[in-house]
């Protein structure tokens, strides 16, 4: 049994939800007795996820940058769960390069996923928790989108879209509607993995004053929480969950007690 018990039973949409963040969200979800599909574009993970949890209720394949394929995707939703009462808008990609070797098919590619798929997935969604009245919007942001990052000008320009995107929702469909955006620093998912040499990894903790990387599941109980009735006050906020990295500059000469 999972910690929310308003959470059992819930519908709940996870974009993203094979691997890294949304895989963790998922899983979590799941023990919290919540009803969850998930939407990924790689077939291989999605049918990986789906043989090893018997308690998922359904996994699609769905490419939310293409909005044919997120309209089928969430009427697919409807024959399997009837309708939806969480969105996990998580789905994202980045790519680390340099601004001016960042061409224009990056920069669309990026922002068409990022930005392009949440807004579609949140129209689905949320056209469907208007007919009960009653919802919760989560996007999956990031600290990027708070400030500014050398070589991911297309992710954190998504991301900036992704955060006041949820602010401008949460206002316009209060007060039945909660919407929040997420911003987690560094998590140590395959993507970061890719992207990251582990002497990359081990100067990045450095700057953090926790000293680490999050793990997937500590950012999936940021989820559950803000989902459930607990965070039943909260809304319009971009939420870091990042170690204190976004709390200023750390000087590793002064550490604190103890």
């Amino acid at each position: 049994m999972g910690k929310y018990r308003d959470l059992a039973n819930k519908r709940v949409v996870i974009t993203g939800g094979a691997s890294g963040i949304g895989l963790a969200t998922t899983l979590r979800f799941c023990d919290e007795g919540s009803r969850v599909v998930i939407f990924d574009w790689d077939k291989e993970r999605l049918e990986k996820i789906l043989s090893e949890d018997q308690n998922l209720s359904g996994g699609i394949y769905v490419d939310v940058s293409q909005p044919k394929e997120v309209e089928k995707g969430f009427q697919r939703v409807d024959v399997i769960l009837g309708g939806i009462d969480i969105l996990i808008a998580n789905a994202g990609i980045s790519v680390r390069r340099s601004f001016l070797d960042t061409d224009y098919e990056q920069w669309a590619k990026v922002l068409r996923v990022n930005l392009d798929g949440a807004f579609l997935c949140a129209k689905e969604a949320i056209s469907r928790m208007k007919k009960q009245k009653d919802g919760v919007v989560l996007f999956t942001a990031s600290t990027n989108g708070l400030e500014g990052r050398p070589l991911y000008a297309d992710y954190n320009a998504s991301k900036a879209g992704v955060i006041v995107l949820a602010k401008t929702l949460a206002l316009e469909f209060a007060p039945w509607l909660r919407v929040n955006a997420i911003c987690p620093g560094y998590v140590l998912t395959p993507m970061q993995k890719a992207e990251y040499t582990p002497e990359m990894l081990k100067q990045v903790n450095k700057n953090i004053p926790l000293q680490r990387h999050a793990s997937p599941e500590e950012v999936a109980g940021l989820f559950a929480f803000l989902a459930s009735d607990e965070a039943a006050y909260i809304t319009g906020q971009a939420i870091p969950i990042d170690g204190g990295e976004t709390s200023g500059h750390v000087s590793m000469e002064s550490g604190g007690e103890g």
